[in-house]
């Protein structure tokens, strides 16, 4: 006979999160049914229900995991350059791999059924660093540097832009007579927020 594992709470909703990732990862929200999540676990359907509630409020709180997942990771990009200027690919990559693992197909399902998050400041760490970095870096090259709000412009573009581009970046790309060029484009990316840090793209949004 089994024994039984008893885990505290959090605990408990961490793995199923976890486990409900992984299914999410390998077929998009429709694998993320409560059976499947609970068989992962090796739990029962209702332990999952006891926790989440219904498979909706499941879905909802795995995207919030998703958001939490993908500031962790974020952050570790920043920790891993504490003493000089950020790499902007790796903070490129590491924004979209959130999204290529089925978390843009999960947030576009969500929104369609009517949920929106109210949650903000997302990004507000990658701001604070950037905007720094680029006023050290242009303070050597004579620029004059972006202000806060291009910065969080330039972030917000970026972030919608990954969010999206597992489901229509390559339709976007055939428009324009590109194929295969998925890569291509997160390096494109990566020198956009590169010349906006180095005072190269001067446009200043408008502010309120």
């Amino acid at each position: 006979m089994a024994t039984r594992v008893r885990r505290k709470p959090d605990d408990a909703k961490r793995l199923i999160l976890e486990a409900a990732s992984r299914l999410l990862a390998a077929g998009g929200p429709a694998a993320v049914q409560v059976r499947a999540v609970a068989a992962e676990v090796g739990v029962s359907d209702a332990a999952v229900n006891h926790h989440f509630g219904t498979r909706d409020q499941l879905l909802e709180s795995l995207l919030r995991f998703g958001g939490a997942t993908m500031k962790s990771e974020l952050r570790a990009v920043l920790n891993a350059w504490p003493d000089g200027p950020i790499d902007p690919a790796e903070l490129v990559r590491a924004l979209s791999a959130l999204y290529a693992r089925g978390y843009a197909e999960l947030a576009l399902a969500l929104h369609q059924s009517g949920w929106r998050d109210p949650s903000s400041g997302l990004l507000d760490e990658v701001v604070d660093r950037l905007h720094t970095q680029a006023g050290e870096q242009c303070a050597s090259t004579g620029r004059t540097p972006p202000s806060r709000d291009v910065i969080r412009l330039t972030m917000a573009a970026l972030h919608q832009a990954v969010a999206l581009d597992p489901l229509f970046g390559n339709e976007f790309r055939r428009s324009a007579g590109l194929t295969s060029a998925g890569e291509r484009t997160l390096e494109w990316w990566a020198e956009v927020v590169r010349a906006t840090l180095d005072g190269e793209l001067g446009a200043v949004p408008p502010t309120g």
